[in-house]
C-alpha cells in the first residue's frame, strides 16, 4: 500500500512536485500559505488541509519546499505548525534550500518526536520539476531515504545520500555558489562580446563546443540572448542562497572571496526591481551600465 502524503509549499518547484505525486497515484494532502495556488491541485485529485499542522496529521511521509528559514522555521513550529501533527514513525522531508544548521535543529527536533527527517533540497529547476527530472541532494539517515526512494522516483531522476542531517543542505549552497559564478561570469563574457561589436551567439557556439560548456548554458544562454528572465530559479533566492553559503563558510573558517562580489551584482539587480526575475536576469546590471542592450 502506498504512503500517504502531505506537501507543504506549492511555488515555482513544489507545485509540479506535487502534481507528479499525483500523477504516480499517492494520495496527497496539501497546504500553501496563498491558497489559490492549491486550487489546480484539488482539481487533479489532492486534498486540501486548513493548516500546516493538519496537512502533517494526513501525512506518512510529509514534503515541505519553501523559500527560506524563516518560512521553513514557520511552518514547522509556528502556529499549528506542521511538527506538532507528525505521528510517531512518520518520514519528514525538507526540500527547501536552507542551512545545515537548521536542517540539524530541525532532525533534532524530529528525533526527539519519533519521526524521521531527511534534509533533500533539489536542483533541475522548473522544467525539471516538470519533467519529473529532478535531483535530490540528501542528508540523513540510509534506511530512511530507502522509504521515500519511490516517492523520490515520481519527482526525480537521481538522489544522493551524501552524509548525516545538513549534508544535503551543505552540498546544495556549495553548488549554487558554482552556478552563480557560472551564470554572472557568461554575463559578464556576453558584455564584453557585445562590446566587442561582436554577436553574443558567436561566443555560445564557441562555448557549447569547448571545455568550457556547462549544462546550465543550455539552458540560460538562450535567456540571456533573448532578453527573457522568465523566473525558473529567482534571484531573489539564488541571492538568499549565495547568503547561505557565506555564512557557512564563515562558520567553517573559509574565506568568502569571489561570492561577495556576484551578491554585490545581485543586489543591484534587485535595487533595479528584478528580484522576481531569473537569476540570469543579471545581466541587466551590464545592461544599465553600457546603456545597451547586450542580448541578441
Amino acid at each position: 500500500m502506498k504512503p500517504s502524503v502531505g506537501f507543504i509549499g506549492l511555488g515555482l518547484m513544489g507545485r509540479p512536485m506535487a502534481i507528479n505525486l499525483l500523477k504516480a497515484g499517492y494520495a496527497v494532502t496539501v497546504w500553501n500559505r496563498t491558497r489559490a495556488r492549491a486550487e489546480e491541485l484539488v482539481a487533479q485529485g489532492a486534498t486540501l488541509a486548513a493548516t500546516p499542522r493538519e496537512t502533517a496529521a494526513h501525512a506518512d511521509v510529509l514534503f515541505t519546499i519553501v523559500s527560506d528559514p524563516p518560512a521553513v522555521e514557520a511552518i514547522l513550529w509556528g502556529e499549528n505548525g506542521a511538527l506538532a501533527g507528525l505521528r510517531k514513525g512518520c518520514v519528514l522531508v525538507d526540500s527547501s534550500t536552507v542551512s545545515p544548521d537548521l536542517a540539524r535543529r530541525t532532525a533534532a527536533d524530529c528525533k526527539s518526536r519519533g519521526v524521521e527527517y531527511l534534509d533533500a533540497p533539489v536542483t533541475g529547476g522548473t522544467w525539471g520539476a516538470e519533467k519529473g527530472e529532478l535531483v535530490f541532494m540528501v542528508g540523513g539517515e540510509e534506511a530512511t531515504l530507502k522509504r521515500v526512494e519511490p516517492l523520490l522516483g515520481a519527482m526525480g531522476k537521481r538522489w544522493f545520500l551524501l552524509g548525516p542531517n545538513g549534508a544535503g543542505q551543505t552540498i546544495k549552497l556549495a553548488m549554487n555558489l558554482i552556478l552563480a559564478l557560472e551564470v554572472q561570469a557568461f554575463a559578464e563574457a556576453l558584455a564584453i562580446v557585445k562590446s566587442a561589436g561582436l554577436p553574443g551567439e558567436r561566443l555560445v557556439e564557441v562555448m557549447q563546443s569547448s571545455m568550457g560548456r556547462a549544462p546550465v548554458l543550455d539552458v540560460k544562454a538562450p535567456l540571456l540572448l533573448e532578453g527573457k528572465y522568465t523566473p525558473s530559479f529567482p534571484l531573489r533566492l539564488m541571492y538568499k542562497d549565495l547568503r547561505l553559503a557565506l555564512e557557512m563558510a564563515d562558520e567553517l573558517g573559509v574565506p568568502g572571496l569571489i561570492a561577495p562580489q556576484v551578491m554585490n551584482l545581485m543586489r543591484m539587480a534587485r535595487g533595479m526591481g528584478l528580484g522576481s526575475s531569473d537569476s540570469c536576469a543579471i545581466i541587466r546590471v551590464y545592461e544599465t551600465a553600457l546603456d545597451t542592450e547586450v542580448r541578441a
